[in-house]
């Protein structure tokens, strides 16, 4: 069975998309900690990151740099975060997360509920600047 993010890559569950090529998806994550918080996953359905092969686990990582510049010209902030955790989603994914201070990497403490509305803008927004 597919795993819920399987779904969102293939179109199946909506989401709101920021960027994709053909081994990758990213989008908004619906719960965030900090806005403009985007999941990027590998449409390859593997559970645990160091599981994938070397080639596989590289292009991850630099579609995430791609997808984490976009973000951050979308979203003023100091840095982007990086996180992998993997704990809920048996899917590989990789947080990124617009970061003023640390804090704003909390992924223990209260998530945003963001409005549709606004959460259209900002995956607009990032994906108007992904290169």
């Amino acid at each position: 069975m597919a795993s819920i993010f399987a779904k969102i890559a293939a179109g199946e569950i909506p989401s709101y998309k920021v960027a994709e090529d053909e081994r990758h998806f990213a989008f908004l994550d619906i719960n965030p900690v900090n806005e403009g918080h985007v999941l990027v996953i590998p449409r390859k359905e593997t559970d645990y990151i160091f599981d994938l092969d070397d080639e596989d686990y590289a292009a991850l990582l630099l579609f995430a740099k791609r997808v984490a510049k976009a973000l951050k010209k979308a979203i003023p902030c100091t840095k982007v975060g990086m996180s992998v955790i993997g704990l809920d989603v048996p899917h590989v994914h990789v947080h990124l997360v617009p970061m003023n201070t640390g804090s704003d990497m909390d992924f223990g403490g209260e998530k945003l509920s963001l409005p549709a509305g606004r959460m259209g803008e900002i995956a607009r927004s990032i994906a108007e600047n992904f290169e």
